[in-house]
Protein backbone atom coordinates (compact mmCIF):
# COMPACT_ATOMS: atom_id res chain seq x y z
CA UNK A 1 0.00 0.00 0.00
CA UNK A 2 1.11 3.41 -0.85
CA UNK A 3 -0.69 5.63 1.87
CA UNK A 4 -4.13 5.84 3.09
CA UNK A 5 -6.78 8.12 3.18
CA UNK A 6 -10.30 7.07 4.53
CA UNK A 7 -13.52 8.67 5.68
CA UNK A 8 -12.94 6.44 9.38
CA UNK A 9 -10.96 8.33 10.89
CA UNK A 10 -9.27 4.89 12.82
CA UNK A 11 -8.31 3.41 9.31
CA UNK A 12 -6.84 6.62 7.70
CA UNK A 13 -3.36 6.25 8.56
CA UNK A 14 -2.42 10.14 7.23
CA UNK A 15 -3.83 12.75 9.69
CA UNK A 16 -3.59 15.61 7.59
CA UNK A 17 -4.45 15.69 3.79
CA UNK A 18 -1.68 18.41 2.01
CA UNK A 19 -3.61 20.93 0.05
CA UNK A 20 -3.41 20.75 -3.83
CA UNK A 21 -1.46 23.52 -5.70
CA UNK A 22 -3.57 23.09 -9.00
CA UNK A 23 -6.27 26.07 -9.51
CA UNK A 24 -8.13 24.49 -12.47
CA UNK A 25 -8.12 21.64 -14.28
CA UNK A 26 -10.47 23.09 -17.29
CA UNK A 27 -9.31 25.74 -18.74
CA UNK A 28 -10.47 28.23 -21.88
CA UNK A 29 -13.64 27.31 -23.55
CA UNK A 30 -14.87 24.27 -21.80
CA UNK A 31 -18.52 24.43 -22.83
CA UNK A 32 -17.68 24.43 -26.40
CA UNK A 33 -15.38 21.00 -26.41
CA UNK A 34 -17.14 19.44 -28.71
CA UNK A 35 -17.31 22.11 -31.52
CA UNK A 36 -13.20 21.74 -31.82
CA UNK A 37 -11.74 19.28 -34.67
CA UNK A 38 -8.30 18.64 -33.54
CA UNK A 39 -7.28 16.59 -30.34
CA UNK A 40 -3.81 16.78 -29.32
CA UNK A 41 -2.67 15.07 -26.52
CA UNK A 42 0.60 15.34 -24.21
CA UNK A 43 1.69 11.45 -22.90
CA UNK A 44 4.00 10.17 -20.50
CA UNK A 45 6.72 7.83 -21.74
CA UNK A 46 7.73 6.56 -18.61
CA UNK A 47 6.06 5.85 -15.06
CA UNK A 48 6.13 8.28 -12.77
CA UNK A 49 5.53 10.60 -9.77
CA UNK A 50 4.49 13.93 -10.90
CA UNK A 51 4.27 16.37 -7.93
CA UNK A 52 1.52 19.20 -7.80
CA UNK A 53 3.78 22.32 -7.94
CA UNK A 54 5.00 20.32 -11.65
CA UNK A 55 1.65 20.21 -12.70
CA UNK A 56 0.42 23.79 -11.77
CA UNK A 57 3.56 25.00 -13.33
CA UNK A 58 2.76 23.32 -16.57
CA UNK A 59 -0.91 24.51 -16.65
CA UNK A 60 -0.05 27.88 -15.90
CA UNK A 61 2.77 28.08 -19.14
CA UNK A 62 0.56 26.05 -21.83
CA UNK A 63 -2.60 28.21 -20.47
CA UNK A 64 -0.31 31.64 -21.17
CA UNK A 65 0.57 30.65 -24.47
CA UNK A 66 -2.79 29.46 -25.94
CA UNK A 67 -4.12 32.43 -24.46
CA UNK A 68 -1.79 35.00 -25.66
CA UNK A 69 -1.66 33.68 -29.39
CA UNK A 70 -5.01 32.55 -29.63
CA UNK A 71 -7.31 34.09 -27.07
CA UNK A 72 -9.40 32.57 -24.45
CA UNK A 73 -12.38 31.13 -26.07
CA UNK A 74 -10.86 29.43 -29.11
CA UNK A 75 -9.64 26.59 -26.98
CA UNK A 76 -10.10 23.89 -24.27
CA UNK A 77 -7.05 22.59 -22.28
CA UNK A 78 -8.10 19.96 -19.80
CA UNK A 79 -5.38 18.30 -17.15
CA UNK A 80 -6.40 14.55 -17.16
CA UNK A 81 -4.02 14.01 -13.57
CA UNK A 82 -4.96 14.45 -10.49
CA UNK A 83 -2.60 14.16 -7.50
CA UNK A 84 -3.91 11.53 -4.96
CA UNK A 85 -0.52 10.45 -3.63
CA UNK A 86 0.56 11.85 -0.48
CA UNK A 87 4.29 12.19 0.01
CA UNK A 88 5.58 11.96 3.35
CA UNK A 89 9.55 12.93 4.95
CA UNK A 90 11.14 11.89 8.02
CA UNK A 91 13.04 14.68 9.26
CA UNK A 92 15.52 13.91 11.47
CA UNK A 93 17.26 16.38 13.76
CA UNK A 94 21.00 18.12 13.21
CA UNK A 95 23.05 19.88 15.54
CA UNK A 96 23.54 20.10 19.51
CA UNK A 97 21.38 17.60 21.29
CA UNK A 98 20.12 16.09 18.59
CA UNK A 99 20.81 12.74 19.87
CA UNK A 100 18.67 13.29 22.85
CA UNK A 101 15.94 14.02 20.91
CA UNK A 102 15.64 12.03 17.64
CA UNK A 103 14.98 8.36 17.39
CA UNK A 104 16.53 8.11 13.85
CA UNK A 105 14.34 5.51 11.50
CA UNK A 106 12.60 3.85 14.69
CA UNK A 107 9.17 4.04 13.90
CA UNK A 108 9.26 6.37 10.85
CA UNK A 109 5.96 7.06 9.40
CA UNK A 110 6.89 10.75 8.36
CA UNK A 111 4.75 13.86 7.89
CA UNK A 112 3.20 15.01 5.05
CA UNK A 113 5.13 17.07 2.67
CA UNK A 114 3.25 17.31 -0.17
CA UNK A 115 1.22 15.02 -3.15
CA UNK A 116 1.43 13.69 -6.33
CA UNK A 117 -0.04 12.06 -9.17
CA UNK A 118 1.26 8.93 -9.96
CA UNK A 119 1.07 8.69 -14.10
CA UNK A 120 1.82 5.52 -15.87
CA UNK A 121 3.34 4.98 -19.47
CA UNK A 122 1.11 6.34 -22.33
CA UNK A 123 -1.42 8.08 -20.04
CA UNK A 124 -2.80 11.47 -21.53
CA UNK A 125 -1.17 14.12 -18.78
CA UNK A 126 -2.75 17.37 -20.59
CA UNK A 127 -5.59 17.66 -23.70
CA UNK A 128 -6.24 20.95 -25.79
CA UNK A 129 -9.05 21.06 -28.12
CA UNK A 130 -8.15 23.80 -30.84
CA UNK A 131 -9.68 25.05 -34.58
CA UNK A 132 -7.33 23.44 -37.20
CA UNK A 133 -5.35 26.70 -38.04
CA UNK A 134 -4.31 26.78 -34.45
CA UNK A 135 -3.36 23.41 -34.02
CA UNK A 136 1.15 24.53 -33.92
CA UNK A 137 0.22 26.62 -31.52
CA UNK A 138 -1.42 23.83 -29.26
CA UNK A 139 1.48 21.68 -30.26
CA UNK A 140 4.33 25.08 -29.01
CA UNK A 141 2.09 24.83 -25.76
CA UNK A 142 2.04 21.17 -24.84
CA UNK A 143 5.64 20.77 -25.46
CA UNK A 144 6.40 23.97 -23.11
CA UNK A 145 4.44 21.88 -20.67
CA UNK A 146 6.28 18.83 -20.97
CA UNK A 147 9.54 20.54 -20.79
CA UNK A 148 7.86 20.99 -16.69
CA UNK A 149 8.09 17.38 -15.72
CA UNK A 150 10.87 15.23 -15.15
CA UNK A 151 10.20 12.69 -18.17
CA UNK A 152 10.09 12.23 -22.07
CA UNK A 153 6.92 13.06 -23.28
CA UNK A 154 5.16 12.92 -26.74
CA UNK A 155 2.39 14.85 -28.33
CA UNK A 156 0.10 13.03 -30.52
CA UNK A 157 -2.69 15.17 -32.84
CA UNK A 158 -6.50 13.74 -33.49
CA UNK A 159 -9.01 14.76 -35.68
Amino acid sequence: AYTRRSKFRAKSFIRANPASKIVRYDMGAANKSDQFPVQLYLRSKTNLQIRHNAIESARQVSNRVLEEQIGKGNYHLKIRIYPHHVLRENPLASGAGADRMSTGMQRSFGKCIGVAAQVRKGKQMFTIEVDDPHSDVARAALKSAGHKFACRTQIVQER
